[in-house]
């Protein structure tokens, strides 16, 4: 058994409308051997797997799967639950899998789901390796290929911050576009789109984040608008630190300037030699150190976004208690890092405790090493600050949510996370002595997301609404033309009567691809990777895009809906043999997926008197609009009976008809590229495009002075419209 060819389809498919691994499979000598003349191989699959057991496979009902494999089933269809198991066990859960043979005996088409591509590759790979290993009987360490998976999955994934707006944006049907293979984002589309970093979005100033990182400018600004800060100056050596903690008074903070994640930072410091060694550790973290009061209490963090406070987290100190037998190491082992909830993984809530700097200072302050032996029932202190994740969203007082929105504003940050000292978060900070500390551009979500108790908070949609308020989407109009003949033309002529309306319109088609009026290439640009560009642009408004058959099949389309899909003819075809596509009923797959994908808000337009385009009615979610030189042809007719919509030409004109009711635009002989009407494919060219400026909303204004203005020439492009 081999791979003949991998191919990532990134968009809608012939196989779903979901991100696909397409795999052509050659079974060789396996072609003929069913899993039930394999000796051991049930037991050995699902003794490595036991979750195959929760795969339904086409019988529908748990251990569907595991049925078809005790009763008889090929390699190829194996290899897709393998690897679909393999997915789940790595984080990525996925559930979609097909096998098909081709025309060639014993040669596979197996497709995969895939979240993340680089995993779902991996996962192939490997499950490909395992199940040779179970027909060969063969040993394969299973946990190990799991565990590397995982770790490959955490490397490539989204963290949790940005998956947390991602999954909310997806929720609201937002696009959402990963523009590299770090953390960097865009949501929407074209001139409606946002792009976001963690929790920084295109609205996060770098002035105001360069100020973030500035706590002492930070302090001083916010002190100037009214907030309360602790009191506190740079310094510039250690006996500068010892003098301005005298100046504070004690006990003192010592932390680094710009540092984050609260790396060096000392608390509750009360003689000159703590602080002069604190100052040596945090002048090693950044630019300069920062010595400030020491405020009793929780550090607290609350998540400001926009105008609003939407979440808010409490910490608590970690302590041992000694058994008069372990070290303080082991009994940090034994009570803390033993937690079920602390782990480095994105599941865990809280950190282990790590022996840093800070935390054996605090050790030492005690009279222990971390090899002491406390005494029975002795509390030692191991971390004052940190072990933020204790949701309290609901305990803050108003005026503390007025006051750290008040601070995010000061700075300049449409998202912050806020640390602050307070006794009791529901208390006014002017009660308690609390004070607010920090202000941190790109706050981490997690411990909002996953608090160690508490209830999680929608941080992410308050994060998506912040960027698409009121409902917004984020998409721009996009109508997709394909077919056999006739999509270059229609999609030109589309372009032609957006621009009319004064938008930025993208088109890719097979003469190239343009932006406005500026060319941005003049080769074939039919496929899925042009119209992603086109999607990025921030100019574009919107977008008409010719598919190709082999863009499709070679990547899928290059994007997740769209509001017009154009069929023009499927009756004569060009094979594709490369992809398996040689009849017409396989080329309708392929052509069908842009009506896939047409929302119920959205407009199919189809071909009346080619009987396969006009069978894609039935796939549309959409309102369809049928298109025919004649008036009364048989299915004009019955779908007009039934209130549906029509272009067609009547005594010469173009007609728009929607039930009975019927509106000419103008007479054909006016459209210039049909030469008075007399080139009848061109008429047929000129009746698709007025019909999907139709389902994209145009006026009959529009859409006449289009028509009639549309180049005397099929491939003359329409006066210049500004992008501005």
């Amino acid at each position: 058994m081999k791979f003949l060819e991998i191919r990532a389809l990134r968009g809608p498919n012939i196989w779903s409308r979901r991100t696909v691994l397409e795999a052509l499979v050659d079974l060789e000598e396996l072609k003929d051997s069913p899993s039930d003349k394999i000796p051991g191989l049930y037991d050995r699959l699902f003794a490595w797997l036991p979750g195959l057991i929760e795969h339904r496979c086409g019988l529908g009902v748990r251990g569907g799967f595991l049925e078809r494999l005790r009763d008889g089933t090929y390699p190829a269809h194996i290899l897709e639950h393998v690897t679909i198991e393999l997915e789940n066990l790595a984080g990525t859960p996925v559930g979609f899998g097909k096998a098909r043979e081709t025309r060639r005996p014993g040669i596979y088409k197996v497709a995969v789901r895939y979240r993340e591509e680089r995993v779902g590759r991996a996962c192939l790979q490997a499950g490909f390796e395992l199940l040779l290993a179970a027909i060969h009987d063969k040993p394969f360490d299973v946990a190990g290929t799991v565990a590397t998976l995982k770790e490959l999955a955490e490397d490539v994934c989204l963290g949790p911050s940005t998956n947390a707006i991602v999954a909310a944006a997806e929720a609201r049907k937002i696009p959402v576009r990963r523009l590299s293979e770090r953390s960097l984002v865009q949501l929407g589309h074209g001139a409606r789109a946002h792009r976001l970093w963690t929790a920084e979005t295109d609205g996060t100033g770098a002035i105001a984040e360069a100020i973030a990182c500035d706590k002492e400018l930070t302090k001083r600004l916010l002190r100037a608008g009214g907030v309360l800060v602790p009191q506190g100056r740079p310094v510039d050596s250690a006996a500068d630190a010892w003098a301005a903690a005298g100046e504070v008074g004690l006990p003192a903070v010592v932390k680094p300037r710009d540092g984050n994640h609260g790396r060096a930072v000392f608390t509750d410091l009360s003689t000159r030699e703590q602080i002069e060694s604190a100052y040596r550790f945090a002048v090693e973290e950044g630019s300069g150190v920062l010595v400030e009061q020491y405020l009793s209490g929780d550090e607290h963090r609350l998540l400001v976004v926009g105008e609003h406070l939407v979440a808010a987290a409490r910490g608590e100190a970690a302590w041992v208690v000694g058994d008069g037998v372990n070290s303080v190491q082991k009994l940090v082992e034994l009570q803390l890092n033993s937690d079920p909830r602390r782990g480095l993984g994105d599941d865990c809530p809280l950190n282990p405790v790590d022996f840093d700097a800070t935390t054996r200072s605090e050790i030492e302050r005690q009279g222990f090493t971390t090899e002491s032996i406390p005494p029975a029932d002795k509390r030692v202190l191991i971390q004052r600050n940190g072990n933020v994740a204790y949701d309290c969203t609901d305990l803050v007082h108003p005026s503390v949510a007025e006051q750290v929105v008040l601070a995010a504003r000061l700075v300049g940050l449409d998202i912050a996370g806020i640390d602050l000292v307070a006794q009791d978060i529901s208390r006014p900070l002017e009660e308690q002595r609390g004070a607010i500390i920090e202000v941190n551009a790109g706050p981490g979500l997690h411990m909002h997301l996953m608090p160690a108790s508490g209830a999680p908070r929608p941080v992410g949609e308050a994060i998506v609404e912040l960027m698409f308020p009121a409902g917004q989407s984020g998409r721009i109009p996009i109508a997709c033309v394909t077919g056999t003949r006739g999509k270059t033309t229609v999609s030109r002529l589309l372009a032609h009567l957006l621009r009319s309306t004064g938008r930025c319109v993208g088109l890719a088609c097979s003469d190239g691809a343009w932006v406005g009026m500026r060319a941005l290439s003049q080769v074939d640009c039919t496929g899925p990777e042009t119209a992603r560009d086109l999607l990025v642009n921030p100019l574009v408004e919107a977008v008409v895009l010719e598919a190709s058959a082999e863009g499709i099949l070679r990547e899928g389309l290059g994007f997740d809906h769209c509001d017009v899909a154009v069929v023009t003819n499927l009756g004569e075809i060009e094979p594709v043999p490369r992809y398996g596509i040689e009849t017409v009923e396989e080329m309708y797959t392929v052509k069908r997926c842009p009506v896939d994908v047409v929302p119920p808000s959205g407009a199919t337009v189809l071909k009346a008197d080619d009987p396969q385009v006009a069978e894609m009615a039935g796939l549309s979610a959409g309102k369809v609009i049928f298109f025919a030189r004649e008036p009364d042809h048989s299915v004009v007719a019955a779908h007009r009976d039934k209130g549906g919509s029509a272009v067609f030409l009547r005594d010469g004109h173009i007609v728009l008809a929607e039930g009975l009711t019927e509106a000419r635009l103008l007479p054909i002989a006016e459209v210039p590229f049909t030469a008075s009407g007399t080139v009848a494919s061109q008429v047929e060219n000129a009746l698709a495009g007025a019909a999907a400026g139709w389902g994209l909303g145009l006026s009959v204004e529009v859409l006449r002075a289009g028509l009639a203005s549309f180049g005397a020439k099929a491939e003359e492009p329409a006066a210049p419209v500004p992008c501005g």
